[in-house]
């Protein structure tokens, strides 16, 4: 027993030291495992006397991960990304498995062999880019659209692999029933959970959440998780395949964010073991050995995934820039990697498996470093991106042309959309920049002043007229973005009040301190409001709250910082689905609904309303127009859920449908 802990001790330990370093330099955590379990395994300190309790350890690691993968899980979610993740994303992992075996037959290693490899080489870390994207504002970005829906294959590609990897280190006679009374067994284990288990999940996780104790909540999803991986074990399979189906088994209840919130802490520390044992496994002298093929190996990974992903990229039509952004965010390998490595130590000799290890770590150390040259990369490559950017630049620039003592939004989501119907009835003029396609389409097409842009760089805020503008707000709560923006405003305009949405008040210092002129902390304003009104009802003179705001304000929340915490401060994630929206419905000839007035149309039986229309040759969408008959090319701005969006749209559009 003193062992265990001891063992446990030195890995937490020395986890801490190196992840805080490496948090410390933006670096992956991951690398930071992979040093340590490096650092105290067989091959260096030998610090770990019993490297087999670690890696028992170590699989509760792989488990809770492929929980979370579960719960990311959702069946509309990959409705919506079909034809990128069961399109680019199969295509990139069957033509990596192809590849990868061409070569490894090629070199006598075998196709089972081959096989193995091919599925370890075509894993892409979902943490550290997932993570970048979200960072650098790039995730609603046509790249980045195809980077989150490659991942989302690869998670899924996952599954099935942990079936057959181990299957292949059978004889050559048994593998083919091995493999498939595997995938039989996996087969009739989802079936039988999904359609059965479904219910007796919510109703089972109802009556668990009735005790309203966390204590208990959380002991509830760990004996869910750990007691269908035992299941599937049982089975024959392997852990990681229960936990995934338990994982997306809650994924459909309401009770998903918090269960998320609820198993991060294990998942994170675990998975942390897992990758330190990985490590553990790397032996710097074989590697030193062996280094001209690992240099070729890392070569080979990264510029064959980078020549696969971009080329499938370009087939699936998407632009040279996009594809090769595709590309260089994907070529590097992944945490998943190191999982099917594991699994395929069977089939490898030692001196293969030093070589791929030691392949993945680099690349994991490089792919920071791509993504953050990748728009270099693009514009010294590819000549039509410089086109691209100058026409998007000139779309900015002629919308802002004409603009004097503007308003220029940073952000059009439902902030930016509600500060602008707030400000345009005083008579501002407005440039906002987003970088959500598809909501920049339906909100030009009603006529909103929004462009696609990215606000964080210096020529886009130059083409939205900065020069110009009498004041700029930035409407998301995104500090190191915000940092960006406020860095090129104070080399542009010095001089320019910039107001800036803040997510908690530790921010606001830090956003004044970079050139803030006001700085909005959404928790503190919304308590001074409520305040404001209780205050008013309490029959408080007007004038003595009035007065009472502006001291508030004008001290940046002074007396209202700090607070304390309890148990709910920590509030759930909202359901996006349910909350009403606008959706912009252009038209076209033959439209069902050209000629009616909207009254004849009685689109609130679809659940939704018409916010404006919009008539061509016009300016912005009017709401006063609501009463005259439609006509051919009026876009008509409805207002509700997203299902009744849909129907309504099907109700306007149902003649030219048909």
């Amino acid at each position: 027993m003193t062992s265990a802990l001891q063992i446990i001790l030195l890995l937490l330990a020395a986890a801490v030291l190196v992840v805080t370093l490496f948090r410390s330099f933006n670096l992956p955590p991951v690398l930071g495992y992979l040093m340590v379990g490096v650092a105290i395994g067989p091959h260096a300190l030998d610090l770990v006397p019993d490297p087999a309790l670690a890696g028992h350890l170590a699989e509760f690691g792989v488990v809770f991960l492929m929980f979370s993968i579960g719960l990311e899980f959702s069946l509309p979610r990959l409705y919506s990304m079909r034809r990128i993740v069961f399109g680019l994303g199969l295509a990139q992992v069957l033509a990596t498995l192809a590849v990868v075996m061409g070569g490894a037959v090629l070199l006598g290693l075998g196709w089972g062999t081959g096989f193995a490899l091919g599925g370890v080489l075509a894993m892409s870390s979902t943490a550290v880019l997932s993570r970048l994207l979200a960072e650098r504002l790039e995730l609603d970005s046509r790249h980045g659209r195809e980077v989150i829906g490659v991942l989302l294959f690869q998670d899924i590609a996952v599954v099935p692999l942990l079936i057959m990897v181990p299957a292949l280190s059978q004889p050559a006679g048994l593998m083919a029933e091995t493999v498939g009374l595997a995938l039989l067994k996996a087969a009739l284990v989802l079936v039988v959970v999904i359609f059965l288990g479904q219910r007796l999940t919510r109703g089972w996780f109802f009556l668990v959440a009735r005790r309203k104790s966390s204590e208990l909540f959380v002991l509830n999803v760990l004996l869910f998780t750990l007691g269908l991986a035992w299941l599937t074990e049982l089975a024959g399979l392997s852990l990681a395949l229960g936990a995934f189906v338990a994982g997306m088994l809650i994924a459909e209840t309401e009770y998903r964010y918090q269960v998320e919130e609820d198993i991060k802490p294990f998942r994170d520390v675990l998975m942390g073991l897992f990758f330190i044992t990985i490590g553990m496994f790397l032996d710097l002298a074989a590697v030193l050995a062996h280094l001209p093929w690992v240099l070729g190996s890392l070569v080979l990974l990264l510029g064959g995934k980078l020549v696969l992903v971009g080329g499938l990229s370009r087939l699936f039509g998407t632009t040279p820039g996009s594809a090769l952004r595709s590309g260089l965010w994907l070529c590097a390998g992944g945490e998943f990697g190191f999982v099917l490595l594991v699994q395929a130590r069977g089939l490898l000799s030692p001196q293969v498996e030093q070589v791929v290890l030691t392949t993945l770590v680099l690349s994991l150390m490089l792919a920071p470093l791509l993504v953050h040259f990748s728009d270099r990369i693009v514009l010294r490559f590819v000549a039509s991106e410089w086109l691209l950017r100058s026409m998007q630049l000139t779309q900015i620039a002629a919308r802002s042309m004409g603009a004097e003592k503007h308003v220029i939004l940073c952000g059009y989501g439902r902030t930016g959309q509600h500060l602008a119907r707030i400000l345009e009835p005083e008579g501002f003029s407005l440039m906002a920049l987003d970088l959500d396609p598809e909501r920049v389409r339906e909100a030009a097409a009603a006529g909103e002043p929004v462009s696609y842009g990215d606000c964080t760089r210096r020529e886009t805020l130059v083409a939205a007229g900065i020069v110009r503008a009498h004041v700029l707000v930035i409407t998301f709560a995104d500090r190191a973005a915000a940092l960006r923006v406020l860095h090129h405003v104070r080399a542009l305009r010095p001089d320019l009040p910039v107001v800036v949405r803040a997510a908690e008040e530790q921010d606001v210092e830090r956003l004044t301190e970079a050139g803030a002129t006001e700085v909005i902390p959404e928790a503190l304003e919304s308590s001074v409001m409520l305040a404001t009104h209780a205050l008013a009802l309490l029959g408080v003179p007007m004038s003595k709250v009035l007065r009472r705001l502006r001291e508030l304000r004008e001290h940046h929340y002074g007396l209202l910082r700090g607070f304390f915490h309890g148990v709910g401060d920590s509030s759930d994630a909202e359901d996006e689905a349910g909350l009403p929206r606008l959706h912009a419905v252009t038209l076209g000839e033959g439209a069902h609904a050209i000629g009616l007035t909207l009254d004849q149309l009685a689109l609130d039986e679809c659940g939704c309303t018409v916010s404006a229309i919009r008539r061509r040759g016009q300016g912005r969408a009017r709401n006063d127009m609501t009463a005259a008959p439609l006509t051919a090319d009026d876009v008509v701005v409805l207002l509700g859920t997203q299902a009744a969006l849909a129907a309504g749209e099907e109700l306007l559009l149902r003649g030219a449908q048909e």
